[in-house]
């Protein structure tokens, strides 16, 4: 070997261990659970799929969401809209009171092949399901690739009144993500508005005033982004979702993950600048990260809740994951309100050419009334409506949507991380008032390998314990799941019950209830039962380890 190749070899080992001393110093290491509860164990839990013929192979599920409305969980998929009482628990069964059925119109279906797309896609996958007021609930599918939507009545699932365009307000393709909420009475979606899928928007219709959305084209409102979760909080609507960030186009596509606000009075921009758009849209990103020598991201958010007290915070909880071409890597971070806030009052990043990088913008050289504010509050006090704002306040927003600084997770750290398994995590659910004093978090999350994991969360830098992984639950049912494509095992959605101690686990092709805590298999040993320290268990004076209701020591 000559001593070029020789001096070569040498550095390309020194970087080698480099890098290996890298990722050991910025790798997180996992949480041992402190019990496995195998499928074995699992398999007697209630399964729903939808239909209850066995013999019917054609119908699948095809689960698409599951919200609660009042005391009912609606569960909506392929066609069809199953609705559960949350009122009545039957221990062996999870059994449908009503269903609705909207399929496509035939007319729709045909065109729908017409225009190149499988029958399997052709159906009507309901998409968006919003309660409108006591009374109705609003509800969409895509019909064929031609969305459409319609009102139902909450008492008997009637239809009431006519159908309405779907454009804009539910996606044309079931695997395409979308959010929805009412808030004053107007409707608030994101998706993406042509069969191209080219149109992301964020999009405001029904109720009093014109319809309002975020510019069309224009990746630095929104680059191909996958919406999550909508939130109204004061006087703003909040939307959680990822995208390809725009700041870091030179890296190809790196995703991170954002959160964004509008204002629910603003009416859009003069003539002049962004008539009939939003005025006040502003994002930031979200940095879900391992502090150290060398920061770990967690940048691709894949489920978030909506806004819960976290220590009497308002504040949101969302499991990340690493980018999709890098080592499988999962954690679970919190943000309060107020933080977000701080960062939606903070420095705007901007880009003064196209191939230049992004800088802050210097606070002094903003434009009055700030950017994003809203008409009649904080520095925009003395305008009365968004109309009046000046050219060049709408003039920066327009090209300025983006902030400087990223929100910080509470405590500047996950409460959880899951990096050494080849599996990422892709939903959760909280229960932020778990224990015999509602004093506890425990988080439930669910991973595309069909197991559910328990967490009680640290969620104050003042606790003295670290969060602990309580249960590592395989809930997926092979023999009750109709189960022919790769991605069936993934958890899509995760729904806690506290009145019925039930979590609802939603794959594909069923929904599985399990219980929150499984005390029973500590029945006989206290030590056992104390060193599981689950919240919801307690050792009883008459020997036997057993759930503790709320309120009760």
């Amino acid at each position: 070997m000559g001593q070029g190749a020789a001096l070569l070899l040498s550095r390309l080992l020194l970087l080698l261990a480099a890098s290996r001393t890298l990722l050991a110093v910025s790798f997180p290491e996992d949480i041992v659970p402190l019990d496995v509860v195998d499928a074995h164990f699992t398999r007697r839990y209630p399964v729903f799929r939808g239909r209850p013929s066995v013999n019917d192979s054609q119908h699948r599920l095809d689960f698409q969401l599951m919200t609660k409305i009042q005391d009912t969980l609606f569960i909506a998929g392929r066609d069809q809209v199953y609705l559960v009482s949350l009122r009545e628990s039957y221990r062996n069964e999870i059994i449908s009171y009503r269903k609705l059925t909207w399929r496509s119109g035939q007319g729709d279906r045909e065109m729908c092949a017409v225009k190149g797309k499988h029958r399997d896609e052709c159906h009507n996958f309901i998409k968006v399901l919003v309660p409108r007021n006591d009374d109705l609930v609003f509800i969409c599918g895509t019909n064929g690739f031609n969305p459409m939507c319609r009102y139902y009545r909450l008492d008997n699932l009637e239809f009431d009144g006519e159908e309405i365009n779907g454009l804009a307000r539910c996606p044309f393709d079931s695997k395409q993500t979308n959010v929805a909420l009412f808030a004053e009475g107007k409707l608030y979606s994101a998706t993406v508005a042509d069969f191209q899928a080219s149109d992301s928007v964020i999009y405001r219709s029904m109720g009093d005033g014109s319809a309002l959305r975020t510019i069309k084209y224009d990746s630095k409102w929104l680059k191909e982004p996958h919406f999550l979760h909508a939130a109204e909080f004061g006087n703003y609507v909040y939307f959680f979702y990822r995208e390809i960030a725009v700041e870091h186009s030179n890296l190809g596509k790196v995703v991170y993950s954002r959160v964004a606000r509008i204002c629910k009075n603003d009416v859009g921009g003069s003539q002049r600048v962004l008539e009939k758009h939003w005025t006040s849209f502003v994002k930031a990103r979200l940095n879900c990260s391992v502090p150290g020598e060398s920061f770990f991201y967690f940048d691709v958010l894949q489920s978030i809740t909506d806004i819960i007290d976290v220590n009497g915070v308002p504040s949101v909880v969302g499991v990340f994951t690493t980018q999709m071409n890098s080592i499988p890597g999962s954690a679970v971070c919190a943000f309060s309100m107020t933080d977000i806030e701080k960062v939606f009052m903070g420095r705007f990043k901007e880009q003064k050419t196209p191939d230049s990088v992004w800088t802050p913008f210097p606070e002094e050289k903003l434009p009055k009334p700030r950017p994003g504010s809203c008409a009649g509050h904080g520095q925009a006090a003395s305008f009365k409506s968004s109309v009046e704002f000046p050219d060049d306040t709408l003039q920066f927003i327009k090209s300025h949507p983006l902030m400087d600084t990223a929100v910080p997770s509470i405590g500047d750290e996950p409460w959880f991380t899951k990096t050494r398994v080849r599996y990422r995590l892709t939903a959760l659910a909280v229960d932020g008032q778990a224990g015999p004093h509602k004093n506890y978090t425990v988080v439930f999350i669910g991973a595309e390998s069909g197991v559910v994991l328990k967490v009680l969360a640290k969620t104050s830098l003042l606790s003295l314990n670290e969060s602990l992984l309580l249960e590592e639950i395989d809930v997926f049912n092979r023999a009750k799941c109709p189960s022919n494509r790769e991605d069936d095992k993934r958890v899509l959605s995760l729904h806690v019950d506290n009145n019925t101690h039930s979590l609802y686990v939603a794959f594909s092709s069923c929904v599985i209830r399990i219980p929150l805590s499984r005390c029973e298999r500590h029945s006989s040993c206290q030590k056992s039962c104390i060193a599981s320290r689950d919240p919801y268990c307690g050792w009883k004076p008459h020997g036997s380890c057993e759930r503790i209701q709320p309120g009760v020591v």
